[in-house]
């Protein structure tokens, strides 16, 4: 199986899965394939080929496809960001792909840019110690204020996937 191969299925089970469709246009999709393809080569994980990534995983992780800005873009515009995910309404007639508005905030994009430049991720007090094949990590640990969501990454989410609650409602968890 090839790696646009393993995508695509991947893709296809996760549409499935969440009541989506995928892109009806098929050189788009081709397109969008491909740069899933290519970022998952270049950065080790499948980004989405719309957005700049910085490269540092931990500050794309709401950018790693299907992204977390997916169901709210389909929710309001019938499709996704990049257009991989569509609803029906979409999917039956294709001419109503087009630009959507951006919902990554921007101090989300900023500091991936800059942890992109610089390559350092500052540690602070409320993290979770972890030992992997890579060595010891530290990670933060966040908490939504609005339904008590927990998630463990260095910057909070965007948007609660639970609550859909935006990232000024959460707050660093203490731990211990």
């Amino acid at each position: 199986m090839t790696k646009n191969q393993a995508i695509i299925d991947s893709m296809k089970k996760n549409a499935k899965d969440n009541g989506y469709s995928l892109c009806p246009d098929t050189q788009l999709f081709d397109d969008l394939i491909d740069g899933l393809a290519t970022n998952t080569t270049r950065y080790g994980y499948g980004s989405c080929p719309c957005r700049i990534a910085s490269g540092v995983k931990k500050y794309d992780v709401d950018i790693i496809c299907p992204c977390e800005y997916r169901d709210a873009d389909v929710d309001e515009f019938g499709m996704c960001y990049c257009g991989l995910f569509v609803n029906d309404q979409i999917k039956n007639n294709p001419s109503q792909l087009g630009p959507i508005p951006e919902r990554r905030p921007r101090e989300v994009l900023d500091a991936a840019l800059a942890a992109a430049e610089t390559k350092q991720i500052s540690s602070e007090e409320k993290t979770i110690h972890t030992k992997s094949a890579k060595g010891a990590q530290t990670i933060k640990v966040w908490r939504c204020t609005v339904c008590g969501y927990l998630c463990a990454r260095e910057i909070p989410p965007p948007i609660c996937p639970i609550c859909k609650a935006k990232a000024e409602r959460f707050e660093q968890f203490a731990l211990g």
